[in-house]
């Protein structure tokens, strides 16, 4: 990545600097997971690879677990262990975030799927159930009252994506030059996933069973390089064999887009659709700031309505927010363009709705990375987590899902984040 300091200026200045998984991989939009997809990279330089198991228990509680391998340079890289619950009925969140000791990729005995330190193990393995055939066993000991037991196990009918085939599918790069990126963005997802264990919090137990997805995501610059804006969705659903639909979205800053340096602001999502218990639908967008978006076979948006000045961050929230997919079905047996719609009212400061949380990223980020990391002066990074009930909108061919053609509605939870960087 430190390419771009021993490059010479590229000769037209105005040549791509962002190329999006959207555009390099237009004709294969569904690349199917291999085990190495999968593997902990570790890499150097100014690099952040995060795992991430976001569930929804039958309860309604959300709970997430999260790895985070941070390189900065030649320091030491710093390994984190997070963890959230959140009961939207009771409204209480548990949280612990911890900087684990001799982390360990591979685990003896293990491929580098897996990973452990002292106070977790996370351990990837084949499962003896063929309906369900590969498996995250997940033990975490993350204070003396939180102790965390999951088994995270994928549907044999929704496998791992990654936007586009091979070894490039799922990047995004930065920088004139593609085969000597500056950085990159990648992201590979289990779509829906079953859950199975227990939590217990001081003493008590609680049975953890519920659906979710697992992301994979690698940013291989300086976060503060990469994106001014993120949005994540994350819907599920029980009805019709089982729904979901996920976003990942980041917006460039000025400095990189299709015109180099100064036309940056581009917007660059990928998503999915599972429908009857089947991974249905892959889509990846790029929206460009000299673009008026319309619609479009593939489309993969998030939009932000109705913004505020938020005075506890200084940034405008969205008091409601619209998600959108379309593309063509990846299921031989049911051809088609499928198209999916969700629209969620998550309030104002004043009168929210659905907040989790208004993350401040700085109060939780190692003070290494704090230090490395030069945000704009007067600027805080925040992160806005809402959990909502919600209705998606689907319509696309019969062979899918009886009535689909005629449209359906579908009830189900909705977490989503607004990620202000910049």
């Amino acid at each position: 990545m430190f390419s771009a300091f021993f490059n010479p200026t590229p000769a037209d200045p105005t040549a791509p600097n962002l190329h999006p998984v959207s555009e390099t991989h237009k004709s294969d939009l569904f690349g199917q997971l291999e085990t190495k997809d999968l593997e902990w990279t570790c890499a150097g330089g100014f690099t952040t690879e995060t795992q991430i198991f976001y569930h929804f228990l039958e309860d309604e509680t959300m709970i997430m677990c999260q790895v985070i391998h941070s390189s900065i340079g030649m320091w030491y890289p710093t390994i984190q262990f997070t963890c959230k619950i959140y009961n939207p009925k009771t409204k209480e969140t548990i949280w612990r975030s911890i900087n684990v000791s001799n982390f360990v990729t591979p685990p003896p005995g293990l491929d580098k799927r897996s990973c452990k330190a002292d106070q977790f193990s996370i351990t990837c393995k084949p499962s003896a159930d063929p309906s369900h055939p590969e498996i995250y066993v997940i033990r975490a000991n993350l204070s003396d009252d939180l102790q965390v037991s999951l088994d995270v196990s994928r549907p044999a009918s929704v496998p791992g994506f990654k936007v586009g085939k091979g070894p490039k599918g799922g990047f995004s790069y930065f920088g004139p030059d593609l085969e000597k990126p500056e950085g990159y963005v990648v992201h590979r997802f289990w779509p829906r996933t079953a859950a199975s264990g227990h939590i217990i919090h001081k003493g008590q137990a609680i049975v953890a069973k519920g659906t979710g997805m697992l992301v994979h995501a690698i940013q291989g610059m300086r976060p503060n390089l990469i994106a001014s804006r993120w949005n994540f969705a994350h819907f599920q659903s029980n009805d019709h064999g089982g729904v979901s639909a996920i976003q990942m979205e980041f917006t460039t800053l000025d400095t990189h887009g299709r015109h180099g340096a100064g036309s940056g602001g581009a917007t660059v999502n990928v998503g999915s659709l599972v429908l009857g218990g089947k991974l249905a639908v892959v889509t990846a967008e790029t929206r460009w700031p000299d673009e008026v978006p319309e619609e479009a076979p593939i489309m993969s948006r998030a939009i932000h309505l109705n913004a505020v000045h938020d005075a506890d961050t200084g940034y405008k929230q969205p008091s409601a927010l619209e998600f959108s997919w379309a593309g063509p079905s990846i299921l031989t047996d049911s051809p088609g363009t499928v198209s999916a719609s969700l629209s969620v009212d998550v309030g104002g400061p004043s009168a929210p709705k659905g907040l989790v949380e208004k993350v401040d990223v700085l109060a939780e980020i190692p003070y290494v990375i704090k230090t490395m990391v030069n945000y704009v002066a007067g600027t805080k990074p925040y992160i806005y987590q809402w959990q909502n009930h919600a209705k998606l909108n689907l319509r696309g061919p019969d062979a899918i899902l009886p009535g689909l053609s005629e449209g359906l509605e579908i009830e189900g939870i909705l977490y989503n984040e607004a990620s202000f960087i910049s």
